[in-house]
């Protein structure tokens, strides 16, 4: 679906279903046919994950997996997933849930049978996707890529692992795998080889970019027509915020969109610190802007409030700037310029 049409039907579909939008909706409408990351309009893609965040974060979680999917499964050549099915892209690696791939008779046709044991943790969406992409280990101690139907007795959604107020809405709990039927996607080491690991997780600072965009459309409607100098001062913060982390992102689409098989390790890891640092300061001027009421009495703007800080833990802090600053380092020259 083209960029302009997709947007036209977010804003029908947010219209209609209101708090009720969810990822069905947006599966059934079309709108997570996105342009691929690379493909030349990674700016719309991100576009599009900005207004979805901005409207939900939770929803945008349970999308952007989605989307993240069918990229993954296009990239390393899997077949193009049946019409209405809704994705989710589990690859967390946390120590103590790790899941195992068993390996059976090839058939002579289509990608080798396998069988996942083992928990997965933070599955977000498991109760409202129907297929999903899952990290796994073989035999041989390597990482591998699997996708798997969910709507089989040997997959069990649990209640447990999520306690969260902020992205509640996620859903994202572990998932056990007692010898579920899946099939492998690609080679051991394919998904983080790929250049499409670090193009799309550049794409999650869309995600939270358009968090801080609904806080601070909101914030501005708080405001009112005449709102005094202080108010003002926190609205012209907004602006800065914003803006700055607006032209990081453009420049890092126009940048993969340049060079689609390059390694954008450095790109997406500063793209994902400015935009964290951006929207962190604007939590806190729409906050000290608003005052209390609208996190009181506002249940849009309180959760988004809440759930912002939630979804961006999904950054690696302190050990993040750590990794941009070896790459700063291990760079030819110095990587600062006008």
């Amino acid at each position: 679906m083209p960029a302009p049409e997709a947007a036209a039907t977010l804003e029908r579909l947010r219209a209609r279903h209101r708090e009720a939008l969810s990822l069905e909706h947006l599966v059934d409408a079309g709108v997570d046919r996105l342009p691929l990351p690379g493909s030349g309009a990674t700016l719309e893609r991100w576009r599009m994950l900005s207004e979805v965040a901005a409207h939900d974060l939770s929803l945008v979680k349970l999308f952007e997996g989605h989307t993240d999917a069918l990229a993954i499964r296009r990239e390393l050549g899997a077949a193009d997933a049946v019409a209405g099915t809704r994705w989710a892209t589990w690859c967390a690696e946390p120590p103590d849930a790790r899941v195992t791939l068993e390996a059976l008779p090839a058939h002579r046709s289509g990608p080798a049978p396998i069988r996942l044991h083992g928990t997965k943790a933070w599955c977000s969406g498991a109760r409202s996707v129907t297929h999903a992409v899952v990290s796994c280990w073989n035999a041989e101690g390597e990482p591998c890529l699997a996708e798997v139907a969910l709507g089989q007795p040997a997959v069990i959604v649990t209640d447990e692992g999520w306690h969260a107020v902020g992205m509640a809405g996620s859903g994202s709990v572990d998932v056990r795998f007692e010898g579920a039927a899946a099939h492998q996607i690609g080679r051991p080491g394919d998904y983080v080889r790929r250049p499409g690991f670090w193009q799309g997780g550049a794409g999650i600072a869309a995600c939270w970019f358009g968090g801080a965009l609904g806080i601070a459309r909101q914030t501005r409607g708080f405001c009112g027509t005449k709102p005094d100098a202080h108010r003002l001062a926190h609205l012209g913060a907004i602006d800065t915020a914003l803006s700055a982390a607006a032209a990081v992102l453009r420049e890092s689409a126009a940048w993969i969109d340049a060079r689609p098989g390059e390694d954008a390790r450095q790109l997406a890891l500063r793209l994902r610190l400015v935009v964290e640092d951006a929207a962190h300061a604007l939590i806190a001027h729409a906050c000290r802007a608003t005052g209390a009421a609208p996190l009181c009495r506002d249940a849009r703007f309180a959760r988004a409030v809440a759930d912002l800080p939630v979804f961006m833990r999904q950054s690696h802090a302190e050990r993040d700037l750590a990794a941009l600053g070896e790459c700063v380092l291990d760079a030819e020259a110095t990587p600062w310029k006008l």
